[in-house]
């Protein structure tokens, strides 16, 4: 748990996401111990992306969100953290593509896509090379920045 505390409480993450404070181990826990890991219970989830070496040994390198699920509408949101040591070496498009088999593939989804920062040009270079597409421009989405939708569907 220490590492969802660090990146909950990277405020440099923040104009991107819906977290605009400082979350409490507390808080945390308790977040953890009211989540039950079903996506349809939930409406979300939440999971940890690691480079596993052996069993015994791994590494942590962030975490993906599905949110926003619409099981009716067949959709979700994508929300997506690299530790900062990680990013620009492939992790989030390996990420999307395994990510992209278990909800089109499993969950039945028809539609994924993610709120993105006009000037957040790392993400759209990544949700682009994706194979996403810019759907509906955000003016004045955030305080910082203008935002797009960025889909994929099948």
């Amino acid at each position: 748990m220490p590492f969802l505390y660090q990146w909950e409480n990277d405020a440099s993450a923040w104009a991107d996401g819906a977290n605009h404070n400082p979350l409490s181990q507390q808080d945390l826990r308790d977040y953890i111990a009211s989540t039950t890991g079903d996506i349809y219970k939930d409406g979300q989830l939440r999971l940890v992306i690691e480079e596993s070496f052996s069993p015994q040994d791994s590494l942590t390198l962030g975490c993906v969100d599905l949110f926003d699920f619409d099981p009716r509408n067949r959709r979700a949101a994508i929300g997506m953290y690299i530790q900062p040591e990680f990013r620009g070496k492939g992790v989030g498009h390996e990420v999307l593509k395994q990510l992209e088999v278990y909800a089109f593939g499993f969950l039945h989804l028809r539609c994924l896509y993610a709120v993105i920062a006009t000037n957040n040009t790392a993400c759209t270079a990544l949700y682009r090379n994706a194979g996403y597409s810019p759907s509906t421009p955000l003016p004045a989405w955030t305080l910082e920045s203008d935002a797009v939708i960025w889909i994929k569907s099948l």
